[in-house]
């Protein structure tokens, strides 16, 4: 198995949210249907977009991002929930976007322009809707692993937080 390439940052979110596109402007809208969402991470019917869900609503939270050739496999030792689903990225070249519009440049896609499957994990999520200012340093972060698969319906892997179950069931 290959060695992702891991980039990790801080991500600065307003309303609890943050986009990961790829070389395009933001969507218009966010389905809250099935096919769609996985609860914390959403897709629009339009490619190359996803919608991020964190604990905390204004502030810092630990994000890390880790682009691979193939399936990691969940770190569910080290996160309390993750979720899985597809999206596909017309150029490979993706981008996170802040809520306000700062951009964080991402290690390019192994397998270029195509379909991949996008597993984000969280750890502290409730801790984050509970500070929402983090002093101290984040309470809640993130990894967001992302690797070439075909297509396939949104899954849970493992929710444990109130927050995560309360999006998982909004679909």
């Amino acid at each position: 198995m290959s060695d992702p390439l891991t980039r990790s940052l801080p991500l600065d979110v307003d309303y609890a949210q943050a986009y990961l596109h790829d070389g395009h402007a933001g969507a218009e809208t966010w389905p809250d249907d099935p096919d769609h969402s996985a609860g914390i991470i959403r897709t629009p019917p339009d490619p190359g977009y996803a919608f991020l869900v964190t604990g905390t609503r204004t502030g810092e939270v630990g994000f890390t991002v880790a682009v691979g050739a193939e399936d990691p496999g969940p770190d569910l030792d080290g996160y309390e929930d993750a979720v899985e689903i597809s999206v596909h990225m017309p150029e490979g070249t993706p981008v996170i976007e802040e809520w306000g519009g700062d951009v964080h440049e991402l290690p390019p896609l192994t397998d270029g322009p195509g379909w991949y499957r996008l597993r984000y994990h969280a750890r502290g999520f409730d801790a984050g809707r509970d500070d929402d200012h983090c002093d101290g340093g984040p309470p809640d972060s993130y990894l967001l692993q992302i690797w070439p698969a075909p297509p396939a319906p949104p899954q849970t892997l493992r929710v444990v937080s109130e927050g995560v179950r309360y999006w998982v069931n909004e679909i």
